[in-house]
């Protein structure tokens, strides 16, 4: 066996001590749902780290997609979701409207301003969905979504796992282009 070949996995930012995925395999639903959602934010968190300007750096012409543009997406994706869809509140999306649909993606600069105001709303929302998770009765906990009819908070996870784990991707490409740092 070659001992001079590593993995991607090794290579990743945190190497071989990455405790994102740890939790336990069996067990209640909701936890698990959670955990893995907790572990696909801890992914968007870790392909972003020690970045600053970087962030916004854009992938390829004609895209707009960057880390920053992610972190912004998300952040409306999990306000959409657990505070309009499933706690009923009204509460538009912080980055795109309708008049500026990609404004999330488009709206973007390496301004210090611009970054840090991403990662607070970001923490923000996602603080909202884990309290909401949390104080939920059950997982069938339903809401109404324009797009989708009755969404229930199981599906809603389901989903977001989904939306976390696909822009994820993004990410690891995004942040091989920038310095090169690989992995999972």
């Amino acid at each position: 066996m070659d001992t001079t070949s590593r993995r991607r996995r090794s290579e990743i930012l945190g190497g071989e001590e990455d405790s994102r995925f740890t939790f336990p395999a069996v067990g209640a639903e909701r936890t698990m749902l959670a955990d893995v959602l907790t572990a696909q934010r801890a992914t968007l968190e870790l392909k972003c780290a020690g970045l600053n300007a970087e962030l916004a750096r854009r992938s390829v012409e004609p895209s707009t997609l960057s880390l920053l543009g992610l972190v912004r997406h998300l952040a409306d994706v999990e306000r959409r979701w657990f505070r309009a869809v499933l706690a009923g509140q009204d509460a538009p999306a912080r980055f795109s409207s309708a008049e500026d649909p990609d404004g999330d993606f488009d709206g973007i600069t390496p301004d210090p301003e611009v970054i840090a105001d991403a990662w607070q709303a970001w923490r923000e929302e996602v603080a909202f969905a884990d309290t909401y998770v949390s104080e939920a009765p059950h997982l069938d906990v339903e809401g109404h979504d324009a797009w989708r009819g009755p969404v229930s908070l199981r599906w809603v996870l389901i989903h977001m796992i989904e939306e976390y784990a696909r822009h994820n991707g993004h990410a690891d490409l995004l942040r091989e282009r920038i310095d090169g740092a690989r992995g999972a």
